[in-house]
């Protein structure tokens, strides 16, 4: 599998449910976010803890690329984030957009192994993500 597949494949994933997310995080993953709250490292553990986050807050959170780019075992990619809030009580067609990222990542052993990730909180003057074609590989 080649590293834009890989990570395609963690995007295709609605982390809420599927059980294999962590299957495709290298053991030794450090990821670097820059967001709205500020500076965060994050290495396997504090993956596994965020995505216990929002497994408890949301009933489906998934992933929708605009942009996948490969260089060699590097993997950019442009998204938005859309999840259902376990307030919504269940209602998976119901999913709200939540924010804009864009993330770089080194692959390693068919793995997430190096993450730089900038994140924006969605506003209304936003593109809209939802007018750009299916990604292909």
């Amino acid at each position: 599998m080649t590293a834009k597949e890989v990570v395609k494949q963690f995007y295709d994933l609605d982390f809420a449910k599927d059980d294999t997310v962590l299957d495709l995080i290298h053991p030794n993953c450090e990821l670097n976010w820059n967001s709205s709250k500020g500076y965060t490292c994050l290495d396997y553990k504090g993956i596994q803890e965020k995505i216990a986050d929002i497994r408890e807050t949301y009933f489906t959170f998934n992933y929708k690329l605009s942009h996948l780019l490969e260089d060699n075992n590097t993997v950019t990619a442009r998204y938005t984030i859309y999840g259902t809030p376990i307030e919504k009580d269940g209602e998976d067609n119901n999913q709200e957009a939540i924010a804009h990222f864009i993330s770089i990542w080194e692959v390693k052993d068919g793995k997430l192994y190096r993450g730089y990730e900038i994140s924006q909180l969605l506003d209304d003057k936003a593109e809209n993500i939802s007018t750009f074609s299916e990604i292909n590989i």
